[in-house]
C-alpha cells in the first residue's frame, strides 16, 4: 500500500470540503502505528487539515475505527482513508444499516467521479427481482450534491427514500417480516412516487 503526497493530499481536501457542508468533522483513518505509508498519510492530513481550522480532525487506526463503527457508528461523519481501509470499512459499516443494498458510494477524482453502491453488480441475485436498488438511487443522489453541485436534488432522493422505508416497504434483504418484503420494481416505483420537485 503506498500513495504520494499529492495523491493524499487531493482526497484529504475532497474529504474537509465535504465536512465543511455537514457536520464540520473528519475521521482520518490509518495505521500509522505500524506502517510507514500511514505515517506520511497522517502528516500530510495534518498539513492540509491546518487550511481547514474550523473542521475538528480525530485520528483513528483503522482496527479500532472497525470496532467504532460498529459500536458507535453515530459518531462518525466524514471517514477519509486509503482505498483499501475504505472498502473493508465501508463493509462493516454495510453490516449496521442491515444489508450492504443500502450503502451508495462515490470515488472522485480530479475530473471524473464513479458513484455506485458498495455491493457492486451483485451477479448471484441478477433477475430475481429482489435486489435493493436504495444504494443506487442514493449513489444517483450523490452525483447530483458532489459532480453536478445540485445538493437540492439529492435531499429530494434521499427524502423519498426516507418516507418510502417509514411507509413499510423493504426488500427481501432488510424486511424483518419477509411476507411484507416487496420487489425491486415496486421499491423503486414507490421511491420514483415520492420524489417530490
Amino acid at each position: 500500500m503506498s500513495y504520494s503526497i499529492p495523491e493524499v493530499e487531493r482526497i484529504a481536501k475532497l474529504a474537509f470540503e465535504a465536512a465543511k457542508k455537514r457536520k464540520k468533522k473528519v475521521t482520518s483513518v490509518d495505521k500509522a502505528n505500524v506502517l510507514e505509508s500511514s505515517q506520511l498519510w497522517r502528516k500530510v492530513v495534518a498539513e492540509i487539515h491546518k487550511e481547514y481550522p474550523d473542521i475538528t480532525l480525530e485520528n483513528m487506526y483503522v482496527d479500532n475505527c472497525a470496532m467504532q463503527i460498529v459500536t458507535n457508528p453515530k459518531q462518525f461523519d466524514v471517514i477519509l482513508t486509503s482505498n483499501l481501509f475504505g472498502d473493508i470499512l465501508s463493509d462493516i459499516a454495510g453490516a449496521i444499516t442491515g444489508s450492504l443494498g443500502m450503502l451508495p458510494s462515490a470515488s472522485i477524482g480530479e475530473r471524473y467521479a464513479l458513484y455506485e453502491p458498495i455491493h457492486g453488480s451483485a451477479p448471484d441475485i441478477a433477475g430475481k427481482g429482489i435486489a435493493n436498488p436504495i444504494a443506487t438511487i442514493s449513489s444517483i443522489g450523490m452525483m447530483f450534491e458532489y459532480s453536478l453541485k445540485m445538493p437540492e436534488i439529492n435531499k429530494v432522493i434521499e427524502g423519498a427514500i426516507e418516507r418510502v422505508l417509514e411507509e413499510g416497504f423493504r426488500t427481501p434483504d432488510i424486511a424483518e417480516d419477509k411476507s411484507k418484503a416487496v420487489n425491486t420494481e415496486i421499491i423503486t416505483q414507490k421511491i420514483l412516487d415520492n420524489i417530490i420537485l
